[in-house]
């Protein structure tokens, strides 16, 4: 095993212990959203049956749910059914006898959660690259300072606040976008688009600074390089130094940044969706914590954990595939 390892090459190695890694990473998380879980205050069965229970019809219930079961065996159970793609039955709809498998609620949840991620990701990528070369390129000047000052307030404002200014401006004001995100399966594009442009610019407004300010420093950064003097000297005109010479040289650290805020897009829609009723993942998140649906919570915590993990896995990976060095080792 070490001798065909060995034969690889090192970058591919280098990717196999990062996704190793991240497996383990995984592993430790379910660990802790299981723990933290079963550590919460409070019994299940006596808040679902109501304070006048008897402890008989109570000890059945967390029997039959499986909630008196030791926590080394409770977790095993737990995370073999994961494995095999079955998150266990919600405790919902538990007295009338329409529980659904946690999988059939969360999935077209996650759908709506990945198309705003999308649109997001599709709006706020290409304006923060856009705006990063542009203040490298006039730096110092008054569009520089303007766009850094705005970039700082976007990142020092929480999401909730951004989200109700936002819903003040477009909703009550100009009533332009509904203040409810409110979409479902049968919608057309457009109207899902439509109902998604709050919630969207909220977090657009969130990761485009970090992604713009890191933008800025990495061209920054090239342009006192040798070669791009070198370019100067030969009488090239900024764009063109800029976009053929620094960008390219530059979006190791771009490619990182863009990558890991994805990641936070989407692990850190939850606020945002409580805000404007979005029904996501978050949403859902919330909803079940308040009504103590054990399963579904941690299932929603760990898609999130393994899809901050896997961002952040993609983020190494293209930051190493985008730097020559690595790729071509002596």
């Amino acid at each position: 095993m070490r001798k065909a390892l060995k034969s690889l090459h090192p970058v591919v190695r280098l990717l196999i212990a990062r996704f190793g890694m991240g497996l383990l990473t995984l592993l430790a998380v379910s660990i802790v959203i299981f723990s933290g879980i079963k550590l919460l205050p409070g019994d299940f069965a006596e808040a679902t049956l109501g304070q006048n229970v008897t402890p008989q019809v109570a000890a059945e219930l967390r029997t039959a749910l499986g909630l008196d079961q030791p926590a080394i065996m409770a977790y095993w159970h737990w995370l073999t059914g994961v494995i095999r793609g079955d998150f266990g039955t919600s405790f919902a709809g538990l007295g009338s006898g329409d529980s659904r498998p946690v999988a059939a609620l969360i999935l077209p949840r996650l759908s709506n959660t990945a198309f705003l991620a999308t649109v997001t990701a599709v709006t706020a990528v290409p304006i923060a690259v856009v705006l990063g070369v542009l203040t490298a390129l006039y730096r110092n000047t008054v569009f520089d300072r303007t766009v850094n000052f705005m970039s700082l307030g976007a990142v020092s404002l929480p999401e909730f606040f951004i989200a109700y200014v936002l819903v003040l401006l477009f909703s009550v004001i100009w009533p332009l976008f509904p203040a409810i995100a409110n979409i479902s399966p049968s919608m057309p594009f457009s109207g899902r688009l439509t109902a998604s442009v709050l919630p969207s610019m909220t977090l657009t407004f969130v990761i485009m600074a970090q992604m713009l300010r890191m933008t800025r420093a990495a061209i920054i950064g090239v342009l006192s390089a040798p070669f791009i003097e070198m370019a100067t000297l030969k009488g090239q005109s900024k764009w063109r130094i800029i976009i053929v010479h620094a960008l390219p040289n530059a979006i190791a650290p771009i490619v990182t940044v863009v990558a890991f805020n994805l990641a936070y897009l989407v692990a850190g829609v939850v606020v945002v969706e409580s805000v404007f009723v979005y029904p996501g993942v978050g949403q859902l998140m919330v909803d079940s914590v308040m009504a103590r649906d054990i399963p579904v919570v941690q299932a929603c915590a760990l898609i999130f954990a393994a899809a901050y993990i896997g961002l952040n896995l993609l983020a190494d990976i293209a930051s190493i595939v985008s730097n020559p060095r690595l790729l071509y080792p002596r």
